[in-house]
């Protein structure tokens, strides 16, 4: 039970910086109000850092069930841990959600934009298309997974890691952000928005349930394909494995072709 709740922990503190930072900057009469993207994902970025320091071995420090599959899809992680590596990380995601609608209990009532109150705990498409939304996450989740496997192959001083991987958080966000709000984590999404619905959030609307699976299935997908990459095309200098990938980008521009 150690990873578990190692696991829960983890993914609150992670939740609570990076759903609080959204909500100083969207809720009306914070300080932070309107701060921007670049403070967003700063914060989400040292979320992630102060994550994984404070499992402090206690688990791997995934804090996010798309990187658990992942890992242990390429045989980097035992499957007998998952269950209880997913539940800790989606259980952490909903208590760091209700920890930020209890810092924010004032600011929800002056703030008319049910967007932005939605937008506190979940992430949505600055332009609406499920095939290019999906696409996005997984793309996003797929550079996390090639640069979590990455930097786990490299040796660092010791702590030294956990900046590391917020840094490539952080890159993420500010280079491939944009277009969804990069949820790149499926408890980070699905678990906050249904603290949306059941919390007693003052002039909410709905939780745009029509949205929520492209931030549960895209980061998937693309954390599989990145762990394949990077065991397959990189890992093993695989010529069939780079030929597939190839063929795979080239469906993904077909695609979005054809929906333009």
């Amino acid at each position: 039970m150690e990873s578990f709740y190692a696991e829960l922990i983890g993914t609150m503190v992670l939740i609570v910086f990076g759903s609080g930072v959204v909500a100083g900057n969207l809720l009306i009469k914070s300080k932070a109000y309107n701060m921007g993207w670049v403070g967003i994902t700063i914060s989400w970025a040292l979320g992630v850092t102060l994550g994984v320091y404070v499992v402090a071995g206690g688990s791997a420090a995934h804090l996010n069930p798309a990187v658990t599959l992942a890992f242990a899809a390429i045989g980097a992680f035992p499957w007998a841990e998952v269950p209880q590596y997913i539940a800790g990380q989606l259980i952490g995601a909903f208590l760091g959600a209700i920890i930020v609608y209890l810092v924010y209990v004032k600011h929800w009532k002056v703030t008319e934009d049910k967007g932005a109150k939605l937008g506190v705990f979940a992430t949505g498409p600055a332009i609406r298309s499920p095939f290019a939304n999906l696409m996005t996450e997984a793309i996003g989740t797929f550079i996390l997974v090639f640069g979590l496997l990455s930097i786990g192959a490299n040796e660092f001083a010791v702590g030294l890691n956990p900046i590391i991987v917020g840094l490539l958080i952080l890159g993420i966000g500010l280079a491939l952000g944009g277009p969804t709000g990069y949820a790149i984590n499926p408890a980070r999404d699905l678990m906050p928005r249904i603290a949306h619905a059941i919390l007693p959030i003052a002039g909410k609307g709905d939780s745009d349930w029509s949205y929520a699976w492209i931030p549960v299935v895209g980061p998937i997908i693309g954390a599989l394909a990145g762990g394949f990459f990077y065991k397959v095309v990189y890992f093993e200098s695989s010529i069939i494995g780079l030929i597939i990938f190839i063929i795979v980008l080239a469906s993904l521009v077909i695609g979005t072709k054809e929906k333009n």
